[in-house]
């Protein structure tokens, strides 16, 4: 049981941005196999307070040539992307970032430490809810202007909820005494088949009594990570049956290179759940999930949509990592339409 339990653009300015970028043409690369950045896509290292280097991958939204329409975005929040355990920032590089900057957003991807291209911590695990909320609000605090939307995936959905529960209400680590900076203002958020505000707890119990075969395999996959060995178990575990077996050996290649080390003490986190409750009931939150999920079923999903008094989106055809899977755009046109009518109802 244990072992169950253990599973589950405000602009930069220019002169920062090309002297970072040009810092990482001589960085050695942590991960075996670099992820290969897209076109119009750019890498940085901001540094954090512990003076660790956190990789983030970043994609300008369209300049569009009709006045109106680059009017209307100018008016888009910024998009920061926050990843679970075995990935980093390129799961959404691959497709979502493309996606989300052709529709005029600014899209930031984090790899939080220990993960991806970032520096490691000299612990056993990357961290905690509150270190890594911590880092996240160090760097919208530090580069970037307007308010986003960060968007948490899986167990990154479960920092995202941490964030939001503590807006205004934690000093961030490091920051100076002149200008003590709070978590930043959001917003909205996105849960994106997030891990639900009480931990995995409540999932162990269901695949144990409902699906102790579904439960042997998740179980084997993400704790003992047999993933990394597996194609079958990877895909089952990740991605819908049609997905391409060579996209997931690739993907596979890239999540048993991004995670060097735990990105939590697991006992610790539940020990330490359900997150607080929002403070302010009319903060926007987008839950959605998908139906053919093998780690965070609907019972989760819903949970999470009852904890946050909002509807869930349960979308068909597509499995735990929506961004990368072969039906990637089902998830992403369901965000665009609440991003775009979160953008119209803050600019009425």
């Amino acid at each position: 049981m244990a072992t169950l339990c253990t599973l589950i653009l405000p602009k930069f300015p220019q002169t920062r941005l090309t002297t970072r970028t040009r810092a990482v043409l001589t960085r050695d690369y942590k991960m075996k196999v670099p992820y290969e950045l897209k076109q119009g896509q750019s890498r940085l290292f901001h540094k954090l307070p512990s003076g660790l280097n956190m990789e983030v991958l970043y994609q300008k939204g369209l300049q569009f040539s009709d006045p109106d329409e680059e009017q209307k975005r100018s008016h888009n929040p910024p998009l920061v992307f926050i990843h679970g355990s075995f990935h980093a920032a390129w799961c959404w590089a691959e497709h979502w970032l493309p996606f989300f900057s052709q529709n005029g957003y600014d899209c930031y991807a984090l790899s939080l430490l220990g993960q991806g291209e970032s520096d490691s911590p000299a612990a056993a695990v990357a961290g905690t809810l509150q270190t890594h909320a911590g880092d996240i609000a160090d760097f919208i605090h530090k580069e970037i202007e307007l308010p986003p939307v960060l968007l948490g995936h899986s167990f990154g959905g479960l920092i995202v909820q941490y964030y939001i529960a503590n807006i205004r209400s934690e000093a961030v680590k490091g920051s100076d005494s002149e200008n003590k900076s709070l978590l930043p203002s959001l917003a909205g958020a996105v849960l994106v088949c997030s891990v639900p505000p009480s931990g995995n707890s409540g999932l162990v119990w269901r695949y144990l009594f409902s699906k102790p075969i579904a439960a042997f395999k998740v179980t084997r996959s993400l704790a003992a990570k047999a993933f990394q060995n597996s194609l079958p178990l990877c895909k089952e575990t990740f991605f819908s049956a049609a997905m391409d077996d060579q996209l997931v050996v690739r993907y596979q290649q890239l999540m048993t290179e991004s995670s060097r080390m735990p990105l939590f003490d697991l006992r610790k986190l539940n020990a330490s759940l359900p997150v607080p409750r929002l403070e302010d009931p009319a903060f926007k939150v987008l839950v959605v999930g998908a139906k053919d999920d093998f780690i965070v079923d609907i019972e989760g999903l819903n949970e999470t949509g009852r904890f946050y008094d909002v509807p869930t989106v349960c979308i068909e055809g597509v499995a735990h990592d929506m961004m990368l899977d072969c039906s990637w755009t089902k998830g992403a046109q369901s965000i665009l339409s609440w991003l775009n009518g979160l953008n119209k109802a803050g600019t009425q």
